[in-house]
C-alpha cells in the first residue's frame, strides 16, 4: 500500500479496495497470505472499530477519526507480527479468532494515544480497564440523570452549598454533545418521548418548561405539566436500561 496524507482520504478508500479485490482468496488458510497481504485484508476492520470511539474534546483530546484510524493501523501491524498460528489453525471459527485477536489490540492501541492525549493527570491502564469493564448501571444513570433529570432541581441555596461553588471545569462541547445525545434517544425512544426530552434540554432549540411541553404536545388536562414529568422520567429509564455504559463513559 502507498502512504496516504490525511486529505487523501477518499483516495485511500477507493485504493484500498481495489487492493482488497486483487488479494487471492484463499478462505481460511490465512497463513498463506502474506505479512503485507494479510494487513491489507483487515483494514477495513481498523476503520470499524475507530468509528466506535467518540472524538469529542473531552473523549479524545486532540485525536480526529483519521487519527485514529491511524493509530489503529499501526496496533494492527503490530498485532499480525504477534499471530500466535498454532492456536489459529486449531481454531473451528478462524476468521472469527483472527478478527477478535486483531480487534483487542486495535482497541488497545487506540484506548493508550487517547489516554495520552486527553489530560495532564494519567491513570494507570489497569484502572481504566476496570471502568471500561465495569457493568454498573449507576454510570449511565448518573449521565442521563445529570443532564436531563436536573433539570428539575431547584435546590434551596441556604441548603446546599455544593451550587454556590462556581464550576471552573472545561465546557463540554455542547452541539457536538446535543448531536450524540439526540442519536441515542432516537434510537430508543417513542416520538413523544424523544420530544420530551428534546424540548425540556433546549436540544436545537430553547429550553421549555413541562406547560410549554405539554401544550406543544397536545397534552390535556389539569395535571398535564406531571404527565410531561411522567414521561420525562419514563424517557430516561428507558435510556438508562438500553443504552451500554461505554457509550457514556467518555463524557462522565
Amino acid at each position: 500500500m502507498k502512504k496516504y496524507s490525511i486529505k487523501n482520504y477518499i483516495r485511500y478508500k477507493e485504493d484500498l479496495k481495489e487492493e482488497i479485490a486483487r488479494l487471492p482468496d484463499y478462505k481460511d488458510e490465512y497463513n498463506k497470505y502474506s505479512r503485507k497481504q494479510l494487513i491489507t485484508k483487515f483494514l477495513p476492520l481498523v476503520e470499524s472499530i475507530a468509528r466506535k470511539f467518540s472524538t469529542s474534546d473531552q473523549a479524545s483530546g486532540i485525536l480526529s477519526i483519521l487519527d485514529l484510524i491511524q493509530i489503529g493501523s499501526e496496533g494492527q501491524t503490530r498485532a499480525v507480527d504477534k499471530l500466535d498460528w498454532e492456536r489459529l489453525n486449531k481454531s473451528e471459527d478462524k476468521e472469527q479468532t483472527m478478527k477478535s485477536f486483531l480487534s483487542k489490540r486495535i482497541k488497545g492501541a487506540i484506548r493508550r494515544r487517547i489516554d495520552m492525549h486527553r489530560g495532564t493527570m494519567r491513570l494507570p491502564e489497569h484502572k481504566l480497564n476496570e471502568m471500561r469493564n465495569t457493568k454498573d448501571k449507576k454510570i449511565v444513570a448518573m449521565f442521563f440523570n445529570s443532564i436531563f433529570l436536573s433539570i428539575d432541581a431547584h435546590p434551596n441555596d441556604d441548603e446546599n452549598m455544593a451550587y454556590q461553588i462556581p464550576d471552573k471545569s472545561e465546557p463540554y462541547n455542547i452541539p457536538l454533545m446535543n448531536i450524540y445525545l439526540k442519536s441515542l434517544m432516537k434510537k430508543h425512544l417513542n416520538e413523544q418521548e424523544y420530544e420530551v426530552l428534546r424540548l425540556s434540554y433546549g436540544l436545537d432549540c430553547d429550553k421549555h418548561s413541562a406547560k410549554e411541553i405539554a401544550k406543544k404536545l397536545k397534552i390535556i388536562g389539569t395535571s398535564d405539566y406531571v404527565r410531561v414529568s411522567e414521561l420525562k422520567r419514563k424517557a430516561v429509564e428507558t435510556l438508562i436500561d438500553n443504552v451500554d455504559h461505554s457509550q457514556v463513559l467518555d463524557y462522565l
